[in-house]
C-alpha cells in the first residue's frame, strides 16, 4: 500500500480537485483507493456522490480510536472508490490534536489499521491549506508528498518558504522508522501565457538549489476548463474528457501522465473504460 499526501501551505492552488482526480483514475486503473479528507472544510466529501446518503462516521473517529474501522469508511458510486469523509463541522478535531503528545502521528497509526492495510492499494489524503495539527498529521502519515505549485509569483514564493519552513520543522519530530516521505511538486493550472511558463522555468530552478529536498515532476498540469466542469458533474476529469476519434483527450492524457510518473510502475495502464460505462449506464 502506498500513501499520498497531498499538500501546501498555501490554500487556494487546487489541492482538492487534484486528490479526487488522480485517486478516481487510480481506481479506474483497478487499484483499490481511499480518499482521506483531512480538512475541516469537507470538499473532498463532497467532491464525488457516497453509496451511502449518511456516512456512519469519519475522520474524527479514526482519528480519536487511533484505529480506521470498516464503519469509519464510506463508499463512493464509483468503483474501487472509498472515503474517510471529514465529519467535524465546528473545527473541533484540530484543537483535540494539539493535547495530544503523538498528534504528529495518530493519522500514519490510523492507517496501519487492518480495515485499511487490508483492503486498500493506495490511500490519497487532501489537507487543510492552513498550518496546524492535522496538515502535521497528514504530512508525517504519508509516503510521498505531493505539492501542486500554480505558476504564479506569489504562490511561488509561498511554496519556497512555506514547504521549507514546513520541512525543517517536521524533519526533527521524526521517530523510529518514521520520516518524512520525499516532496514531489507539480506545476498545476499553468495558463498558456509566457508569464506563466517563464514562471514555470524558474520554479524548477529554485528547487534545483533546495538540496535535492524536492523534485518537480516532468508532467504539467495546465489550465483547462474540463476540470471545473467535471466537479460540477461530480465526476472524474479523466471521464469527462475521454477519447475522440480513437485518441485521448488532454485531461485524461495529462492525468494519465502524472499517475505514471509518481507510480512509474503503472507506466502504460489506463483506466478500465469498461468500470467507467458501469458507473454512468
Amino acid at each position: 500500500m502506498i500513501k499520498f499526501t497531498i499538500m501546501s501551505t498555501k490554500g487556494g492552488v487546487g489541492k482538492t480537485t487534484l486528490t479526487a482526480n488522480l485517486g478516481a483514475l487510480l481506481a479506474d486503473m483497478g487499484l483499490r483507493v481511499l480518499l482521506v479528507d483531512a480538512d475541516v472544510q469537507p470538499s473532498l466529501s463532497k467532491y464525488f456522490a457516497l453509496a451511502t446518503a449518511e456516512p456512519a462516521a469519519g475522520l474524527t473517529e479514526a482519528m480519536v480510536r487511533g484505529q480506521v474501522t470498516s464503519a469509519c469508511i464510506t463508499a463512493t458510486v464509483f468503483p474501487n472508490l472509498h472515503i474517510l469523509v471529514s465529519d467535524d463541522p465546528e473545527g473541533r478535531l484540530p484543537n483535540w490534536l494539539l493535547g495530544r503528545i503523538d498528534r504528529g502521528f495518530r493519522l500514519r497509526t490510523a492507517l496501519q489499521s487492518p480495515a485499511v492495510s487490508g483492503n486498500f492499494d493506495c490511500v490519497l489524503i487532501d489537507t487543510p491549506g492552513a498550518i496546524g495539527p492535522l496538515q502535521d498529521a497528514a504530512v508525517m502519515a504519508a509516503d510521498v508528498l505531493v505539492s501542486p505549485i500554480t505558476p504564479e509569483i506569489l504562490s511561488a514564493r509561498e511554496f519556497k518558504d512555506g514547504t521549507m519552513a514546513l520541512l525543517d520543522r517536521l524533519e526533527p519530530a521524526g521517530w523510529p522508522g518514521a520520516s518524512l516521505g520525499p516532496v514531489m511538486a507539480v506545476i498545476y493550472r499553468q495558463d498558456r501565457s509566457i508569464d506563466a511558463r517563464l514562471i514555470a522555468t524558474g520554479i524548477r530552478e529554485d528547487l534545483i538549489r533546495l538540496k535535492g529536498r524536492v523534485a518537480v515532476l516532468e508532467t504539467v498540469v495546465p489550465h483547462a476548463k474540463a476540470y471545473k466542469e467535471a466537479a460540477t458533474l461530480r465526476i472524474p476529469v479523466h471521464r469527462h474528457e475521454r477519447r475522440r476519434d480513437g485518441v485521448m483527450q488532454s485531461a485524461n492524457v495529462v492525468m494519465h501522465r502524472l499517475v505514471w510518473e509518481l507510480i512509474p510502475g503503472l507506466q502504460g495502464v489506463h483506466a478500465d473504460q469498461s468500470l467507467a460505462d458501469r458507473a454512468s449506464s
